[in-house]
């Protein structure tokens, strides 16, 4: 049964009545293209009344759907050629982390984009992709651990980082993970160590990075994936420095308050990007991306291959290590709006 959120439930309840008309309609031969084209409509309009209206919370719930796609299923369809690669050389496989290389430009619908971007075997170049991975049953949810990385997966990526900026290959991430696993044996591998080095390890790049979030972008293991000379959402993620449900616990030691959290913690893509602290917002096939994989994609590849393309032309055109230095400045920008926003000091 497909899983939908309770403010889901009027369009989900009347696309059933428009698939069993349209299934009456094939079964019995009977013309109901009128009745069914003023379905179409009803369902088309509550979509639109329904995600233009929705609360913070219910934008939460979107970016955790579990339809939703994942970063395996982006790469499967931008990146047929991707080919992994394991392990941080230290400790073992972390399946919470996805890497590899794969082909630049991105292919959509079958084709490679037309436009700039070359085309032929000769033109293309390596990418190296990286991305928190959840899983969709119980036994995947359990091999990837939730998305939420340990130790090693961040010293993976850190390994898979070191290797792109010596061939020279730029940087994809896909950010999608509730945070890093705060658990016992986590914290004994130097997670919070790990965390750190690989934030160091994305400022010291000296090839073009370019990070989206594509669903939850929580705490300091998303920011881990996410120092980037552009950083990119989709119009349904979420990004922020704390889940609302740990939020709540910590203000009001009652996490079933998350819903008051969401609204306070402005993690919203529209929120961020007036804040400065995301370059865009990737829109998203009418409802959401759970609804309609296949445009997710399209719009999610030109998206990339928009603001990758041109990183890569100045790259050719001055030295690397701008590109460093442009990440630091970028990130040092975010303070200076916290700064000039911040409450004066009450007088002694």
């Amino acid at each position: 049964m497909e899983a939908f959120f309770e403010f889901e439930k009027p369009i989900v309840n009347l696309e059933k009545k428009l698939k069993d008309l349209q299934d009456l309609a094939k079964q019995e031969g009977v013309d109901f293209s009128e009745e069914i084209k003023i379905l179409e409509k009803k369902v088309e309009a509550l979509i639109d009344e329904t995600y233009t209206k929705l609360t913070p919370w219910q934008k939460v719930q979107l970016s955790r759907h579990p339809n939703r796609p994942y970063t395996r299923d982006y790469i499967d369809a931008l990146f047929p050629d991707f080919m992994e690669l394991h392990g941080d050389r230290t400790f073992g496989e972390d399946q919470a982390i996805l890497g590899g290389v794969a082909s630049w430009p991105p292919v959509l619908s079958g084709t490679a984009l037309s436009g700039e971007v070359p085309r032929s075997d000769e033109g293309r170049m390596s990418v190296m992709i990286l991305g928190h991975q959840k899983g969709r049953s119980t036994k995947q949810k359990m091999e990837r651990n939730f998305g939420m990385a340990r130790a090693e997966g961040y010293r993976k990526a850190m390994r898979l980082m070191a290797l792109a900026d010596r061939l020279k290959m730029p940087v994809l991430t896909f950010i999608d993970t509730p945070g890093a696993y705060p658990g016992i044996e986590a914290e004994e591998r130097g997670q919070s160590q790990a965390i750190a080095e690989s934030i160091h390890s994305m400022f010291s790049l000296n090839v073009p990075v370019v990070c989206v979030v594509i669903g939850e972008g929580g705490s300091g293991g998303a920011l881990a994936l996410g120092v980037g000379n552009t950083v990119l959402m989709q119009e349904y993620s979420i990004y922020s420095v704390i889940s609302p449900e740990s939020c709540a616990s910590i203000l009001w030691s009652n996490s079933g308050l998350a819903e008051q959290a969401s609204e306070r913690l402005k993690l919203g893509p529209q929120e961020l990007l007036k804040f400065g602290v995301i370059d865009s917002i990737i829109p998203e096939p009418k409802g959401g991306a759970h609804r309609d994989w296949p445009a997710a994609y399209n719009l999610l590849g030109e998206a990339l291959i928009k603001n990758l393309e041109p990183l890569l032309k100045t790259g050719k055109t001055r030295s690397t290590r701008k590109l460093s230095a442009e990440r630091i400045a970028k990130f040092r920008k975010m303070s200076e709006f916290a700064l000039a926003h911040a409450p004066s000091s009450p007088p002694v």
